[in-house]
């Protein structure tokens, strides 16, 4: 199923000036380059990212490249589908 689709998922030249965020149904998502990488975050509603314990976040790297932003949308949509009972579960909140 998935949240996100590659074709529409934002430019490369986005993540040059700024961190994405998003939710989908329970689940909130980061991704920010850093350095010559993407890092991806997932982590449950209903806190923003500042407010979640490091506990409660999956974080994730690929390298800052067009394969590595197609990756970023593979694995929110692999962290959505194989965790989607806690992801229902924080969006009850």
């Amino acid at each position: 199923m998935g949240v996100l689709k590659k074709e529409t998922f934002v430019p490369m030249a986005f993540f040059k000036k700024e961190a994405y965020t998003g939710s989908f149904k329970g689940m909130r998502y980061r991704v920010v380059k850093a350095e010559d990488q993407f890092e991806a975050v997932v982590y449950p509603e209903p806190y923003c990212f500042e407010a979640t314990p490091d506990e409660n976040k999956v974080k994730n790297t690929f390298p800052f490249t067009e394969e590595g932003r197609e990756s970023v949308v593979n694995w929110l949509n692999d962290q959505y589908d194989s965790r989607k009972t806690e992801w229902d579960a924080a969006a009850r909140y």
